[in-house]
């Protein structure tokens, strides 16, 4: 691998490892000492990727932006240049930033909880995503087929619609029916594979007993 290929799997191990939570300083040092060696030997690993997992279920635990890991899937969305839901327009770092973007609920808090919901899945990274803060507005908290009306009803094209929700990693189909459930599954499956292909491993537990219990089904495509 290329130094900068080593340095990004270094950086991802430890965010979705969740590593540097605690005696960051000693953990640092060995790293930049490990990082160098890594370089010049591709065998000597530094620990911080040897030791990094990171278990499906975990996604369901993710609920604050006070962890990395949270932090870590919002960043790997929108390295994809995700679409604004409403103008398509490409969420640049530019545009975050003059669009007052923050991160929202994708079937929307009010209709979860009025629909009973277990909010142990609907508050989850799972249903989150980054979204302009006049586009929330428009959504409210409707039903994700009622909002995505109101999208047509702006005048854009169902292409759009379906380019803009499929560059959050949202199956476009699931919500425009509303399937909580199928939608949960399927966007866990899809930020499993965001997350494996950053670390350069593969996310554990996706199958275990664990995961059927909380996600209803396996989490393997």
């Amino acid at each position: 691998m290329q130094n900068l290929d080593l340095l990004a799997k270094w950086f991802w191990c430890g965010v979705f490892g969740e590593l540097y939570g605690s005696a960051n300083e000693t953990r640092f040092v060995q790293d930049i000492v490990g990082i160098f060696k890594w370089m010049e030997n591709e065998n000597a690993v530094p620990e911080t990727v040897t030791r990094a997992s990171f278990d499906a279920i975990r996604l369901l635990w993710l609920q604050t932006r006070n962890s990395a890991a949270y932090k870590g899937v919002m960043a790997l969305i929108n390295r994809q240049h995700p679409k604004d839901f409403m103008s398509g327009q490409d969420m640049g770092i530019a545009n975050y930033l003059s669009e007052l973007t923050d991160i929202h609920h994708i079937f929307p808090q009010a209709y979860c909880i009025k629909e009973n919901l277990p909010q142990r899945k609907w508050n989850s990274v799972v249903n989150k995503t980054p979204i302009y803060a006049i586009t929330n507005r428009s959504i409210g908290g409707k039903a994700p087929s009622l909002y995505i009306q109101t999208i047509r009803n702006k005048g854009v094209s169902e292409d759009k619609i379906d380019n803009a929700l499929e560059s959050h990693n949202i199956n476009p189909t699931l919500l425009k029916i509303d399937s909580f459930d199928a939608f949960i599954v399927d966007r866990a499956k899809r930020l499993l594979n965001l997350i494996e292909k950053a670390m350069g491993k593969a996310v554990s537990g996706r199958e275990s007993n664990s995961t059927i219990q909380h996600f209803g089904e396996a989490l393997t495509e």
